[in-house]
């Protein structure tokens, strides 16, 4: 690969994920390149309400739970050095958040999953179980067709938009390169290293990590790396600045800094369309409605749909090949597991790797035990 640009590092997404690793990358003194393949991509950073989320996670892989609930105690640090190192401000609040329930059936099997969850995770989380009554106490701008939430003091919320640039901001700041509108077309490794394809010419690196978030299904089989994602759309309405009402995040309506609300819930198995739909549109604004009836003669500005990145369980997948030269990361969680990707995932990428027993829960092996 003659005239090939040469790194030790190579990042491959330059999503939340890929950004997150890169950062840590070079504030751990590396100089990353972040392969970019522009905003032609599906950028999961779209499509979600930016919660920094632990209410529920991992109820069936309580090692998930406690990655997401360590991550989300190191937020607060890690935003405020975001800030420090690119002037940014990420919005991170943690105020709490409440999970919305229609039904008591829905709010008494909510809660029993979540003492169910906690009694298996080595990490707390504090949450309570708010009745129709007390809920609308808290929070007086919920609806009569509320039956109650839970509610976790843990929960917390970002910008994702703004995080994303944070993150590539710090990375530059701190040394690293990031390479737009470089699409990865082929990797391949060889000698000692990594090669990889790109729009604009080749890449060798001494070590690759494959944030490509549903790019890592095309990816990942060219290194024999296992990527089972796939994607899952989500619809998103934003509303007109309206006086501030909800503090606390909730689980499919969240008002930013700025005033405007953001919601939705929908999950859709319609590969790669980023559509739009009417029917999933109205749907979510009448359960908006339902939840806080002042949202009723609001205006919506923008409906969009994008594409998020699911595994088969919705956990991450961390996986490495034999040699330590390449390393998979395809999480749903970029936001809340940012401050991990740039922290503790960063010394492992540069320590013993994902071969040590606390990443065995979360490699894609586990959807491939046969019954027996």
């Amino acid at each position: 690969m003659s005239g090939a640009r040469s790194t030790q590092w190579a990042v491959i997404g330059g999503g939340i994920v890929g950004a997150a690793i890169a950062y840590g990358l070079a504030r751990a003194g590396e100089k990353p390149l972040l392969l970019d393949e522009g905003d032609v991509a599906h950028r999961a950073a779209r499509g979600n309400l930016g919660n920094v989320w632990v209410q529920g996670k991992g109820a069936a892989l309580p090692p998930y739970a406690d990655l997401s609930r360590r991550a989300a105690n190191d937020w607060a640090a890690f935003a405020g050095e975001l800030e420090e190192v690119t002037g940014i401000d990420v919005h991170f609040r943690r105020p709490g958040a409440f999970f919305l329930c229609f039904s008591p059936d829905e709010l008494e099997k909510r809660g029993a999953m979540m003492a169910r969850l906690n009694e298996a995770a080595t990490v707390k989380s504090r949450f309570e179980v708010l009745e129709g009554d007390e809920l609308r106490r808290r929070l007086p701008a919920a609806g009569p067709a509320l039956a109650g939430a839970i509610f976790s003091p843990d929960d917390g919320t970002a910008n994702p938009l703004r995080l994303l640039r944070a993150l590539i901001k710090g990375t530059v700041t701190l040394g690293g390169e990031y390479l737009p509108c470089q699409r990865a077309e082929n990797i391949a490794l060889s000698g000692a290293g990594v090669e990889i394809a790109t729009e604009k010419g080749p890449v060798r690196a001494e070590r690759v990590v494959l944030a490509a978030g549903l790019g890592n299904a095309r990816l990942a089989p060219l290194l024999g790396l296992d990527a089972p994602v796939r994607p899952v759309r989500g619809q998103i309405l934003v509303t007109e600045k309206v006086r501030p009402f909800l503090a606390s995040g909730t689980n499919f309506v969240r008002q930013t800094v700025e005033g405007g609300c953001v919601f939705g819930e929908s999950s859709e198995e319609a590969g790669f369309d980023e559509g739009t739909t009417l029917p999933v549109l109205r749907e979510t604004a009448v359960r908006a409605v339902a939840a806080f009836p002042l949202l009723r003669h609001v205006q919506v500005v923008r409906a969009w749909g994008a594409l998020r990145i699911m595994s088969p369980d919705g956990a991450p997948i961390y996986q490495q090949t034999e040699d330590g030269r390449a390393f998979l990361v395809s999480v749903h969680s970029g936001v809340t597991l940012s401050s991990f990707h740039a922290g503790p995932l960063v010394k492992t990428l540069m320590g013993e790797g994902f071969s040590i027993p606390a990443y065995r829960p979360f490699s894609p092996e586990r959807f491939h035990v046969q019954a027996a």
